[in-house]
Parts: structure tokens; C-alpha cells; sequence
């Protein structure tokens, strides 16, 4: 029988992760990673899919359940069960649903219900996970920057493209950091305290992403970051960090849930920088 102490939500679950997460050794940690970026797969894995996909040994699973006060996997996965399982079951339901409706319409019909299931399934996500506080909070840091400097390569690139567009177009400074030419360590030299980095980057992230965040932060400039789990790189420097994460279908994931906080970002800044400037 569970130590009734441990955690029975997934939110204390997650927080007690995060806060061993130092004390564990190297395949825990790899553990801990998988199971927070991937919540889902660990619900309704078994233990062998579950561990190639994380690339450790299934006992390793084991060995992690019980670091964490559980007597076994099984009760850890019911955990992740507990608080995926009817969210999922109905994005499950709708999506076959939908399948139905659309069974003659090809396979392209097919893919459509699919991307927009599983945008559907990362803002529902986000929705959740998104703490008000901390927007207010992330919209201050940012409306009172001088400049805002955007870090967001690879994929995150449209993520930091259309906020400069929009910071643009609201009269917000910034500078938007592509790394064109070579030229971000350039882009990002005259980057002081008084301004924010806003480092947008997910699994893999992106090396130059990290680099040029860090070296920022190195320096005393506030960093606020975009990103998928505790484990990030960014998360560790960022003197506020947002988790997005976004669902994937046949393996391309939906930008969806990360465009929708930066549009919020953009906007909850151009109205707070002007309610400070009314105050003044």
C-alpha cells in the first residue's frame, strides 16, 4: 500500500519532481525530463515503451517510482492517469468523432482534424497550467524594459518574428535577434540591466538560444523565457519562465499554445506600459 504522504495529484507530483530534482542521479533525472515533457505517454505507456522511450532500463522506471515514496510504477502511473485520463479520452472521442464525419473526405481531411486536435488539446493545456499572477507579473517585467531583446531560433523563429511585428506595431522597442549573418553576440551588445531578454526555446533547444540567454544573464540582464519543462535551460536563469507544451500529431507539434501566450505577452505589455505611463 502508497505511503498516503506521497503525492495522490498531479500538481503535487509535479512539484515534488521538480524540487528532487537535484538530488537525483543522471538516469532519474533523464527519467523525470521524459515524464514531465511527456505526460501522456507516461499515463498510458507500458513500462517497456515507456523506457526505450526515455532510453533507460524499465527497472529504472521502477527505481524512480520509488525515489518518489511509491512501492512501484504502476502506482505512479496512476497518478498521471488520475489527472490525463478523461481530458485525453475525450480529445480521444472527438478526434474519432471526426474521423467519421470526414472518413470520405481523404486523407488530407484527416490530417486537418488532427493538427487542429492537437491545438486544441495545447491550449486546453496552457489554459490550465497558466497562472494569472504571473502574467501580470511577466507584462510588468516587460512593459518597463527599455528595450526587449527577442531570442527565438529554429522552430521558436515565428514565435519571436510575430512579437516583433506586433511590438512594432504597438511602438514598443525591441530587438529581434536571428542570428543572420552571425551577427547575434552583435545583436544582443548593448543589452544593460534595464532592458528583458525574451528567450523563446523547446526540446532540443536551440544552442544559440541558450548561449546568448546566458551570457546575457551573466551580465545582470532580466531574463523571461518560453519553454517546456523544469528542466529547461532556460528555467534555471530566467527570472520568469512560462511552460508550454504543445501537442504533437504524427510527430509535428502545434505551435498553437506558444503564439497565443506571446500574443498575450505583446498585447498585456502595450496596455501596461500605457497604464504606467497615465500614473506617471
Amino acid at each position: 500500500m502508497t505511503d498516503a504522504s506521497v503525492p495522490q495529484d498531479f500538481a503535487a507530483l509535479r512539484t515534488l519532481i521538480v524540487e528532487r530534482a537535484a538530488d537525483f542521479p543522471r538516469r532519474l533525472t533523464q527519467v523525470a525530463t521524459y515524464a514531465l515533457e511527456n505526460p501522456d505517454d507516461i499515463a498510458f505507456g507500458t513500462v517497456a515503451t515507456i523506457a526505450q522511450a526515455a532510453e533507460v532500463q524499465p527497472s529504472t522506471l521502477v527505481r524512480f517510482a520509488q525515489s518518489l515514496g511509491y512501492q512501484g510504477f504502476s502506482e505512479l502511473q496512476e497518478v498521471f492517469q488520475s489527472r490525463l485520463r478523461d481530458r485525453v479520452l475525450n480529445y480521444d472521442e472527438r478526434l474519432e468523432q471526426l474521423r467519421e464525419h470526414t472518413r470520405n473526405s481523404g486523407k488530407s481531411g484527416l490530417i486537418f482534424d488532427g493538427f487542429a486536435g492537437a491545438a486544441e488539446q495545447s491550449l486546453a493545456t496552457l489554459r490550465e497550467k497558466l497562472d494569472p499572477e504571473q502574467l501580470r507579473s511577466a507584462a510588468d517585467m516587460l512593459a518597463r524594459a527599455d528595450t526587449i531583446y527577442l531570442i527565438g531560433l529554429r522552430r521558436s523563429f515565428p514565435i519571436s518574428t510575430y512579437m516583433a511585428y506586433a511590438f512594432g506595431k504597438l511602438g514598443i522597442r525591441y530587438v529581434l535577434v536571428d542570428a543572420l549573418g552571425g551577427l547575434a553576440a552583435e545583436d544582443t551588445s548593448f543589452a544593460t540591466p534595464r532592458d528583458v531578454v525574451l528567450a523563446v526555446t523547446f526540446t532540443p533547444y536551440a544552442s544559440e538560444t541558450v548561449s546568448l540567454s546566458q551570457k546575457l544573464s551573466g551580465r545582470g540582464v532580466p531574463v523571461l523565457a518560453i519553454t517546456d519543462s523544469p528542466f529547461s535551460p532556460l528555467a534555471s536563469i530566467a527570472q520568469t519562465w512560462f511552460e508550454v507544451q504543445e501537442a504533437n500529431f504524427e510527430g509535428f507539434r502545434s505551435m498553437a499554445a506558444t503564439l497565443t501566450l506571446a500574443m498575450t505577452l505583446t498585447v498585456a505589455t502595450a496596455e501596461r506600459r500605457a497604464s504606467l505611463a497615465r500614473d506617471k
